[in-house]
């Protein structure tokens, strides 16, 4: 769960949240940390060597549901990425898209993923990456949203990223081991 759990989906309050995280600072070093809201613990925040990771949307348990139920959900879930990659799209051109098979299946060997694909994983986010970047500011920033499920009874998740490093799909995997 996250601290964005019960709220109504809206694109340009999810942008604003995205444009306030992306003005504010990004840790240069240091371990990677979860902040959480102080009274529940429900996640709000992921900072890491460089990047920032934060929901901006969640939607309801899907516990029980299936069918057409479940195909609603997640049309739903995609159209609010959609409404928010076109939000953001006005704010800084057109997008590319990053795709996460890779590093998902690099976190499956010994090959350590670099961050921060290791903390997308670890957070359950393997959605595809939408990307944007370096924007415009006084130091270089790029910033992404993606669409997550951990399994098929937790919520859907939208969460944006923000990296002081250009967002990539990391080498191929080193078929020699």
């Amino acid at each position: 769960m996250t601290a964005r759990s019960g709220e109504p989906f809206d694109a340009g309050r999810a942008a604003s949240v995205v444009l306030a995280h992306l003005a504010g600072p990004v840790p240069p070093t240091g371990p990677t940390a979860d902040e959480g809201e102080p009274v529940t613990g429900e996640w709000t925040l992921t900072r890491g060597a460089g990047f920032l990771l934060f929901p901006v949307w969640e939607s309801d348990p899907l516990t029980g549901v299936y069918g057409r139920a479940w195909n609603e959900a997640e049309a739903t879930a995609e159209a609010h990425l959609t409404a928010l990659t076109a939000e953001l799209d006005r704010h800084w051109g057109p997008h590319r898209t990053v795709p996460l098979h890779l590093p998902l299946l690099r976190g499956r060997t010994a090959q350590p993923l670099p961050e921060p694909f290791r903390t997308l994983s670890a957070k359950d986010c393997h959605g595809d990456l939408t990307v944007w970047g370096p924007l415009p500011g006084a130091a270089p920033r790029w910033a992404a949203v993606s669409l997550n499920q951990s399994d098929g009874d937790a919520p859907m998740i939208i969460t944006a990223l923000i990296s002081a490093r250009p967002i990539t799909e990391p080498a191929a995997l080193d078929r020699r081991r």
